[in-house]
Order: structure tokens, then C-alpha cells, then sequence
């Protein structure tokens, strides 16, 4: 049994979370595997969306506790470990947004510490009715500093503050209207809404959304004037691909565009 399953259909790349006895954790091994298809997945020209999920009754409840502990036992009192590991968390946090394709997150049961994290590195996210969400380490001494970083990037200053510094779960709504989560759905429903908003997605053109999300990511740290000049220069880039030309064509002629990728 693989730990990050992978299965590919009509464009849409799912990578299934797979330790339901560890809640997912995202464990050495975990990281691993999410880090090797994040990096297959880069120049992966036939994958248009990308959808992270869950196995088991939780999508994902952070760092792998017991792991830790053992790290803990070095010489160093697992300072050296410690450091790899956020680091490699981090790569794969900042590898989910760095990628060309829009990734989406399936979330269901919990999304705790580094798996609310993972929530609010992808670019939109879906949840069950019943989700809970928190960044709940300050509860054994261990402030979620890293998981602050995707959080507070994702919801107002304040509510991020509140859930950093009590621990207190949010549930489905609450993420939706502070906007953690694009939409909240039935529980039934979650593999199929998420489904029908990634092949939305894969209709558009890729290259068009591919120089887009980098583009979003890139002008959202600017000022404003930066931010203008630079995604300016961005369309006009866009405005030479042949396949948006074909685009505006197709649109008034009233007829389907015929693009080439």
C-alpha cells in the first residue's frame, strides 16, 4: 500500500493522502512522497488541476507526533532534525503553490497544525460539512509558526491570531466565511463537487491559467503600482499566445475555441 496514492483522469491529477491510521500525518515518509510528485508533476504538461484528499476520517492532522519524539532523541536534543524537517515542510508547502497547475484541496473530518497548513497552501479548497479546522500546537507548547505563515496569507489578521494563540478548532462555515475554503458541501457530495470545480478548471486554457496563477502569487506581494506595471506586462505576454487569439475569435464568432493545448 503506498502512502500517496496517485491517479490521473481527464487532466485531473489526484493524490490521495493514504496513513488513515496516522490521520494522514505528514510524516517523513509523507513529505517524501507529496515532494516527489510535486516535483514530477512540474513539467507534467498533460495535467491541468491538481486534487489533494484524504483517506480515512481525517483529511490531514499535521506533523507526525511520535516521529518528533524520536527525532527529539539525538545528541542535539533533535535540533539538527528539527530544522530538516520544517524545512522540508516548507519546501513542500511553497512547492504545492510554485506549481503551474491550480491545486485544489478535498477536505473532510479534521485539517489540524501542518494539514491546516496544507489546506491554505493549495489554491482553493472544498470542504465536508463537519470539517473542523485549527492550528491547535500552542495546546502542547509548540506555537504553529510555521503553519502561521499559509494562514495568516489566507484569513484576516485577527481570527488567524485567535486560532493561533487558543487552539480552538473553526468548523466548515466559519473557514468558508473567513476564507480558508472556497465552498462547504455535503459530505456525500465532496468528491463530486471538488471533481465538477477541477474539470471546470482543466477547460480553460492551460497556458493562459498556468502564467496566471503565477502571476496572482507573484503581484499579491507587490505594491500597487508594481503590481500593475508587472501583471501588464504579463497579459501582453498573454495577448501573443496563438491559442488566446483563437480564443477571442471563437467568442465573437460564437463558436467553441479550437486551441492547440
Amino acid at each position: 500500500m503506498k502512502i500517496l496514492e496517485r491517479r490521473d483522469t481527464d487532466a485531473v491529477c489526484h493524490l490521495h493522502l493514504n496513513a488513515p491510521e496516522r490521520l494522514n500525518a505528514l510524516s517523513d515518509e509523507m513529505l517524501a512522497a507529496l515532494q516527489e510528485q510535486i516535483d514530477a508533476l512540474h513539467d507534467d504538461t498533460s495535467v491541468r488541476v491538481v486534487v489533494i484528499s484524504g483517506a480515512g476520517k481525517a483529511f490531514c492532522a499535521g506533523h507526525d507526533l511520535k516521529q518528533m519524539t524520536a527525532g527529539r532523541q539525538a545528541e542535539d536534543g533533535g535540533k539538527a532534525y528539527f530544522k530538516d524537517l520544517f524545512d522540508r515542510c516548507a519546501q513542500v508547502m511553497t512547492g504545492v503553490q510554485r506549481l503551474p497547475q491550480p491545486v485544489i484541496a478535498q477536505v473532510h473530518g479534521i485539517a489540524t497544525a501542518a494539514g491546516c497548513q496544507l489546506v491554505a497552501s493549495c489554491d482553493m479548497a472544498i470542504a465536508a460539512e463537519g470539517t473542523r479546522f485549527g492550528v491547535n500546537g500552542v495546546n502542547i507548547g509548540l506555537f504553529c509558526s510555521t503553519p502561521m505563515v499559509a494562514l495568516s496569507r489566507n484569513i484576516p489578521r485577527k481570527q488567524a491570531f485567535e486560532m493561533l494563540v487558543t487552539g480552538q478548532f473553526i468548523d466548515a462555515h466559519r473557514a468558508e466565511a473567513l476564507g480558508l475554503v472556497n465552498k462547504v458541501v455535503p459530505a456525500d457530495d465532496l468528491a463530486a463537487s471538488t471533481q465538477d470545480m477541477a474539470q471546470l478548471v482543466a477547460s480553460k486554457l492551460g497556458a493562459a491559467v498556468k502564467i496566471g496563477k503565477h502571476a496572482f502569487y507573484e503581484q499579491v506581494q507587490m505594491g500597487l503600482d508594481d503590481a500593475y506595471a508587472y501583471t501588464g506586462q504579463v497579459m501582453v505576454e498573454n495577448m501573443l499566445y496563438r491559442d488566446t487569439e483563437e480564443g477571442i475569435a471563437a467568442f465573437l464568432e460564437k463558436r467553441p475555441p479550437d486551441w492547440s493545448q
